[in-house]
């Protein structure tokens, strides 16, 4: 059997997890992302066929992804909870923990992914690893008053942080704060501890560790099949 490319595994294990998921009369958390895309897509599909859906947007592009395909987007502070949020992610260990925010959203995924009842995430078969930040760096968005301090801080818990950049400018989260990637040698231990020290820095928002949120994970592999991990 032929092997499917990424974009590919993306996408069917994307409109796997919609059709697993997503229920008529449900509100729908949109992550945001390469994979994220396929989702919205997807949800677009049932609204055309007459689900009522009403959809949460992890970010600007996703809001204007989801409108321009006629997804009815309304605020999180009009809804009491989201039903269900399917996202995508940049790592996966053997217990759901996850990196997210190499897209740039992971604050407002994180708000999102707290007020849903499930968070589903969807990954090709790469995105898995044995520990967590062996294969991707951490995302950690802190505000751009004092960051080089807030840098510092960064450093003393055992990580080399690097700004991300757009171009020759400082990368801009659609909250208006900057983003460290944050590289630990050898992967990250203790996530929990690790997750509140980071966030107890001065000047930190949020780091890209999502800890014991997930519900289920959607893995699409190379021979094209889709596996389904709760």
């Amino acid at each position: 059997m032929a092997e499917v490319d990424q974009n590919e595994m993306k996408r069917i294990a994307a409109e796997k997890a919609v059709e697993t998921f997503v229920k008529d009369g449900m509100t729908v958390g949109l992550g945001t992302g390469s994979t994220a895309y396929y989702v919205i897509l997807k949800v677009a599909e049932l609204v055309k066929k007459g689900y009522k859906l009403k959809c949460v947007a992890t970010s600007v592009a996703s809001e204007n992804l989801a409108l321009e395909n006629g997804i009815p987007i309304v605020d999180l502070n009009d809804v009491d909870h989201v039903d269900v949020t399917i996202d995508g992610a940049d790592e996966v260990d053997p217990k759901m923990n996850l990196i997210k925010g190499l897209g740039g959203a992971l604050l407002r995924e994180k708000i999102v992914a707290a007020a849903s009842v499930e968070e589903i995430i969807v990954v090709d078969e790469s995105k898995l690893v044995e520990k967590i930040g062996t294969r991707c760096s951490l995302p950690v968005e802190v505000l751009p008053f004092g960051h080089l301090k807030t840098a510092y801080g960064l450093k003393r818990q055992g990580c080399e942080p690097v700004l991300r950049m757009k171009g020759s400018e400082p990368f801009v989260t659609d909250g208006g704060n900057l983003i460290y990637d944050c590289r630990f040698e050898g992967g990250i231990d203790y996530l929990s501890f690790k997750e509140s020290a980071l966030d107890a820095i001065p000047g930190v928002v949020e780091c890209g560790l999502f800890i014991n949120m997930v519900r289920a994970v959607v893995i699409a592999h190379k021979d094209g099949s889709v596996e389904i991990r709760e």
